[in-house]
């Protein structure tokens, strides 16, 4: 890295770029632009190509420049009101072309035959037209763009395009020089990366035909940027880990050896494996913060269990965290099965608990008489005392982060965390929402696991739907039917859960059909998941609210409504609330999709059963930040790079992050200072993240 001082430009206030006053820099710091360095850093989202192209190599519908001589005098029409359209005839490459101009009249006199021009427009083969966007005249006094790539970048209220392209030249002139490098020399070297002044003079101000050079540009910072995230990430975990704040527990692994072996089931090698990391970091002095994903049906729930189990006869109580009340009920049900033998109390905390039974949870838990509570958000809220928590397990949507660490920090407590999710996270993000955590994954599914016949049906097939469903339900089994919508919309033509009912109920009158949504109060949803968890109720329309972790083995068969209307990971759920006991299961798709992308999505349910891939082509599909949402915890807005386009250099700046933070050079010698100032300032080397 080069020794030489530069200014930093992010602190140098964008007024002092030349043409910038008070109120330029005004309507610069709506863009979100407030000094030198985040102009510079504003990129073009694309080029206007002004470079000539001969015609033979022009697509039909393209947006092209040639170098044309007028061959005729134009041809004026006026229509509308002060609406005119010029048609003139030009030689172009030895081909005669028609030229259009729309509302250009004033050109009129200048169309002279023999006249040089350069006209840039769309391009129409058939006809052998171009429709004129821009035209520059031989020997006009004014700055040319015929030859060049123009930069396109976003602009909004008063700032133009014009002024910005401008007075981003104005600001490489002046400032471009004094650029400073943050990558160390050796990592340039080794991705044959340009130097962060050349890239970013390069990406603004393109040479003629040096497409390969902004790519160079725009690579360099993407690297950059996916390095510098990835180095704090691994930089947080490793302090995390250097502390002493958690508990080396001393677990009976003989114990935890009989309870694996009295389970019902035999463990796949994945479990194994996973059980065995986890034991070891409960046994290490630093917390655990390991994310366990796997497959709807892999396992994840007794492997939770085999963890718990372990901290408890170490001596520590343990919390399990769910998304939903039913889910947490359903976990206190199978928890307390599978510990009963084994003498451990099982404490539920729900919101729709009466006051009472809530207060002798909490007492029990403060005098240590709960082995392991279970329950929503709310378990670890300012009320909620433990006497020794020593495991927190949170169950799907929870990402455990740092204000609920801080929370228990604040109790005296400093818990391991083991995270699990039945989406599974392509790797991509898993590195990069997720590369503060320890990643285990279950991808081989219990032997024995029936696989799930996934079918796309259009909505007039209905009929032979509920005829299969009419068949499993004659036959003792059992049904869930989805809808998107609770109530009718106005604005939306799909179908919506209440009507669904209505009509299912009077199509199956022998039959009990329940209903199950959102806006029931709980008692109420309890009651109706509690009928078909008996099968007292055959049929259950439901929105999604019972899209993770129910349980009903008796149910077969999956019908999902307006199936294109939710994404792929969120279809792979649902289908995975059957398939759980001993009979064969269906899931089918009912939809008719409008767009390409809907008829993706139903293609891939109906071709793959596999999770992993099902959230690699999700994230294909929907992007990075509708695949979690736009509010997920962890997952960064990045400026240059695009984690599914650019996974190998996300790769790569992992790589090399883990081995730079790993090198003791790196926290001593003068060459890194600027990465340290950078974990200076995103508080990692401070270690106050946690408070």
């Amino acid at each position: 890295m080069s020794e030489s001082k530069h200014t930093d430009l992010n602190l140098l206030p964008v007024r002092l770029v030349p043409g910038v006053g008070p109120q330029k820099a005004e309507h610069l710091g709506a863009l979100g632009i407030g000094t030198v360095g985040e102009l510079l850093e504003y990129f073009p989202f694309r080029y206007e190509d002004y470079r000539l192209k001969p015609l033979e190599e022009a697509k039909d519908g393209e947006k092209i420049t040639v170098a044309a001589a007028v061959f005729a005098e134009p041809n004026l029409q006026r229509y509308g009101r002060n609406k005119t359209r010029m048609t003139c005839r030009m030689l172009v490459d030895r081909v005669l072309i028609t030229t259009v101009w729309f509302n250009r009249h004033f050109l009129r006199e200048r169309l002279t035959p023999g006249t040089d021009v350069v006209v840039t427009g769309k391009w129409d083969a058939r006809r052998l037209q171009l429709t004129v966007a821009q035209a520059e005249f031989a020997g006009a006094q004014q700055s040319t763009r015929s030859g060049t790539l123009q930069p396109v970048y976003s602009v909004g209220g008063d700032v133009t395009q014009g002024w910005l392209r401008k007075t981003m030249l104005q600001a490489l002139d002046r400032f471009g020089d004094q650029v400073a490098e943050v990558l160390p020399d050796e990592l340039l070297a080794k991705h044959k990366l340009l130097s962060r002044k050349e890239a970013i003079r390069t990406v603004h101000r393109p040479e003629d035909g040096e497409e390969s050079r902004i790519q160079a540009g725009k690579r360099r910072m993407a690297y950059e940027e996916l390095f510098r995230f990835q180095l704090k990430l691994l930089a947080y975990k490793q302090l995390v880990k250097q502390r002493s704040e958690g508990s080396a527990k001393k677990l009976e692994r003989e114990k935890v050896r009989a309870f694996v072996r009295a389970l019902p089931f035999r463990l796949t090698s994945a479990q194994k494996q996973v059980i065995a990391d986890i034991l070891e970091d409960l046994e290490a002095p630093s917390c655990m913060n390991r994310l366990l994903q796997g497959d709807v049906g892999s396992g994840k729930t007794v492997v939770a269990a085999t963890a718990l189990y372990a901290a408890v006869t170490a001596g520590y109580q343990g919390a399990m965290m769910a998304p939903t009340e039913i889910l947490a009920e359903q976990h206190a049900r199978s928890l307390n099965q599978m510990f009963e033998p084994y003498g451990l109390q099982i404490g539920l905390l729900t919101g729709s608990m009466p006051e009472k039974q809530k207060r002798d949870v909490l007492g029990a838990l403060q005098m240590g008489l709960i082995d392991i509570a279970i329950g929503t958000h709310a378990l670890i809220q300012e009320h909620v005392h433990y006497r020794n928590l020593g495991l927190v397990v949170t169950d799907e949507q929870h990402r455990f982060g740092v204000q609920q660490r801080s929370v228990l920090r604040r109790k005296g407590l400093a818990p391991d965390v083991l995270t699990m999710t039945a989406t599974p996270i392509p790797r991509t993000l898993a590195i990069t929402a997720f590369g503060d955590m320890d990643v285990s994954s279950l991808r081989e599914m219990p032997k024995g696991r029936k696989p799930i016949q996934t079918y796309w049906v259009k909505k007039d097939k209905l009929e032979r739907v509920w005829g299969y469903i009419r068949k499993e339900v004659d036959a003792g089994r059992q049904a869930y039917v989805i809808c998107p919508l609770i109530e009718e919309s106005e604005k939306l033509d799909v179908q919506n859960a209440i009507e669904l009912h209505a009509q299912l109920a009077v199509l199956f009158d022998d039959q009990e059909v329940g209903l199950l949504h959102g806006r029931m109060r709980s008692d109420d949803k309890d009651q109706v998941m509690q009928q078909f968890h008996q099968g007292a109720c055959s049929i259950l329309v439901s929105t999604t609210v019972i899209e993770v972790g129910v349980d009903v083995p008796n149910a077969t068969v999956m019908v999902i409504y307006d199936a294109d209307r939710f994404g792929l990971s969120q279809l792979h759920q649902l289908r995975g609330r059957v398939g759980r006991g001993e009979h064969a299961s269906t899931c089918v798709l009912v939809a008719d999709p409008k767009s390409d992308n809907g008829r993706e999505r139903m293609q891939a349910m109906t071709e793959t059963a596999d999770g992993f891939e099902i959230a690699r082509r999700d994230l294909e599909l929907r992007g990075p930040g509708d695949f979690f949402g736009t509010k997920q915890s962890g997952l960064p807005e990045f400026r240059f790079s695009d984690i599914v386009q650019d996974y190998e250099l996300l790769e790569q700046a992992r790589d090399d992050a883990a081995a730079l933070i790993r090198s003791q050079s790196f926290w001593t010698d003068a060459a890194y200072a600027s990465l340290r100032d950078y974990l200076q300032r995103e508080q990692i080397m401070q270690g106050d993240l946690l408070d």
